[in-house]
């Protein structure tokens, strides 16, 4: 996907979120969730501007207004969300994303389009079984599944149901550490127990 030549604040950023590991842009997300304190899951200049200045990204003021002004599609002072973290992610090889998608239809027993708790059950009940705090006795079988969920699933909008959409924007932030195309399906393949 080409960008738009007024997009290196764009690159510095999501550079800077992946240099703080797979989760960082999810971590900004989060960080944003909480600066939106009418709920609106958009952000004003002065939430979006002391966001990024909590997060440390070094910005200065006018970097942050080009941020803002790119962010800001439909020029209404707010910045939303969803259209935020999605341009941010980084951009995935189509056979990655393929891949991905195959492995999201492996999970979705249901085929609904969405992988919940009962989705998991079967495949990692050998692992949940190991996790630290089913062995100890703290969390059932079904808070560990909702735990992992949870990894995948959009900071602004943790409901313990994971759409292909936040599948695959987590494995953006994935792909984005894994040089070679063929290591990163032979990594999701062997992860997700598929041929």
């Amino acid at each position: 996907m080409p960008h738009q030549k007024d997009e290196p604040e764009i690159e510095y950023l999501r550079t800077y979120c992946l240099s703080k590991g797979v989760a960082g842009i999810k971590g900004l997300g989060a960080l944003f969730r909480g600066l939106d304190k009418d709920f609106s899951k958009h952000l004003n200049y002065h939430e979006f501007s002391g966001g990024l200045k909590q997060f440390g990204v070094g910005f200065n003021e006018q970097q942050i207004q080009t941020l803002f002004r790119i962010f800001d599609k439909d020029q209404n002072g707010c910045v939303d969300f969803s259209e935020f973290l999605q341009k941010l992610r980084p951009p995935m090889a189509q056979s990655r994303i393929n891949v991905t998608n195959e492995v999201f239809s492996h999970l979705d027993h249901t085929g609904d389009g969405r992988l919940m708790v009962d989705d998991l059950k079967g495949e990692f009940r050998k692992h949940v079984r190991r996790h630290p705090k089913f062995l100890a006795e703290e969390w059932t079988e079904e808070q560990v599944l909702v735990s992992f969920l949870n990894t995948f699933d959009t900071p602004e909008d943790i409901d313990g149901i994971v759409t292909r959409d936040e599948f695959l924007a987590y494995y953006s932030g994935v792909s984005s550490t894994i040089e070679e195309d063929c290591y990163f399906d032979l990594m999701m393949r062997s992860c997700w127990g598929l041929k």
